[in-house]
């Protein structure tokens, strides 16, 4: 590849992975780990050094669900085929082992289910050199702009489409979602004092308009809408229309006698 520069040799590779499992319905049931997926990347540049995804079949199939709440989710008949764990953990624990760990919330879950996966089938688990939990960064340096920070929030926010809950799939928003972090957090790092104040108000939306002399200026409104102003009037409804009244009948009396200019000096005075 043209511009191409590869890892030097010796430095640490993130590997980016997440799974997708069953979900306990009962007291002291497991999860069970239904499909595995992961990316490889060159930490230097984030290009893609190697990709991994496969499903994997439970030794006991009845914990999988026979149909999918999510539209893009695993069913019993979609795994009944797949490899077991121990068929493909060679593969797992190559990729993992040494390597640094990237992930979403993977400190708390995903990790914790492929040690469980390995002791299973009675073998030591991939080790990392170190981890990288995108839910803890992603939390302490950019904050709760997204909301609860999950994966589903971040895409929407970002607009990076609906997240499918497939391995490979999440993995890549995962990556996705970081770079744009990534950018934000660079960008604002430029202009500290003006970019860092903006996102303490997530429903504020920056838009353009042309001013009366045709630039652009930003303006900052509280919803998609048109904002709401609040102005001070002067008088009542009543006395308004009483005031209308007195202004008519003035017009009337002087059409044709008066200069307009006197006219409109004297409608003036009513209504201040």
């Amino acid at each position: 590849m043209e511009g191409f520069i590869p890892c030097q040799e010796g430095s640490a590779e993130i590997v980016f992975f997440d799974i997708e499992t069953t979900v306990p319905n009962r007291t002291g049931q497991r999860f069970c780990v239904l499909e595995f997926g992961a990316i490889v990347v060159c930490p230097r540049n984030l290009v893609e050094l190697e990709s991994y995804s496969t499903l994997i079949k439970p030794k006991d199939l009845s914990v999988v669900a026979l149909r999918s709440g999510r539209s893009d989710g695993i069913t019993r008949d979609a795994v009944a085929n797949a490899p077991g764990f121990e068929e493909v953990a060679d593969k797992i624990f190559n990729l993992l082992n040494g390597r640094v760990w990237g992930g979403h919330n993977i400190q708390r879950f995903d990790c914790v289910r492929i040690k469980e996966a390995f002791a299973d089938i009675g073998r030591p688990p991939p080790v990392p050199v170190g981890i990288i939990d995108s839910l803890g960064v992603l939390t302490e340096k950019f904050g709760k702009r997204a909301g609860n920070m999950k994966m589903a929030s971040l895409a929407t926010y970002f607009g990076l489409g609906q997240q499918k809950h497939r391995s490979l799939d999440d993995v890549r928003m995962n990556l996705e979602v970081l770079k744009h972090c990534a950018t934000v957090l660079f960008l604002e790092s430029s202009l500290p004092s003006i970019l860092n104040r903006s996102w303490h108000s997530p429903s504020t939306i920056t838009t353009r308009s042309r001013s009366s002399a045709g630039k652009l200026t930003c303006k900052e409104e509280t919803s998609r809408k048109s904002p709401t102003y609040q102005r001070t009037v002067p008088y009542t409804r009543e006395s308004l229309g009483k005031m209308t009244e007195r202004v008519k009948n003035l017009l009337c009396k002087a059409q044709g006698s008066q200069p307009i200019n006197n006219l409109l000096k004297h409608s003036h005075s009513l209504l201040r």
